[in-house]
């Protein structure tokens, strides 16, 4: 008499698709460019068909920044730091030096360097992919510089006619652009200096 088989967990071989689609896409954007990272190459190297891929994914962009962001969301799990947010001691400095150190070692670790240089460097030119790479990364690591300097504005450390928005800019904007366009070597006592000489100008007068 036959014995009644387990039905297959389907759930668990869609996640481990979808885990080997994310991983393969990584690779390619790192290994080829953006430009030549195919849907097909995606399926081929995650093995599994393009027809997976396009029943979750309608181009290979929504591919690139969901894993992309499925990095950085496992990043912050493995660090603790699930749901994120810059942490708040009582020390502006001491803060935001802690999370640009952690923005540095991320920016030089080649997992998360290859495949944000690709991006980043491909938003440059196709507009659209630039728009939903910032609305979908950047924007919500910036609002929580927003979020920090709005409590040290409550708390008298910075001035309360600064606006955070623009301010957080001077330091995160520097750091970006000498990773991007390899204007000097990035580093902990860097960042430190930046937000030295921001705090500088926002502090009370």
């Amino acid at each position: 008499m036959a014995q009644n088989q387990p039905a297959p967990d389907t759930t668990r071989r869609s996640e481990r698709s979808r885990r080997a689609i994310y991983d393969a896409a990584l690779a390619l954007v790192a290994e080829v460019g953006y430009p030549k990272t195919t849907i097909e190459g995606i399926a081929s190297r995650a093995g599994v068909g393009k027809q997976t891929i396009y029943r979750w994914w309608p181009s290979k962009a929504d591919v690139l920044l969901e894993a992309f962001l499925d990095l950085a969301d496992q990043a912050a799990r493995a660090a603790g730091q699930q749901p994120y947010a810059i942490p708040d001691t009582g020390d502006l400095a001491a803060d935001l030096k802690t999370v640009l150190r952690a923005t540095v070692d991320e920016l030089r670790d080649p997992a998360f360097e290859a495949p944000s240089r690709a991006l980043a460097a491909e938003g440059l030119v196709n507009e659209e992919l630039g728009r939903r790479f910032v609305a979908k990364l950047l924007e919500p690591q910036l609002q929580l510089y927003v979020d920090r300097l709005r409590a040290a504005q409550d708390t008298g450390d910075v001035r309360a006619d600064v606006d955070p928005r623009i301010a957080l800019e001077l330091f995160v904007s520097p750091l970006a652009q000498r990773w991007l366009q390899h204007t000097g070597p990035i580093s902990h006592d860097y960042t430190d200096t930046l937000v030295d000489y921001a705090l500088n100008g926002l502090a009370p007068r």
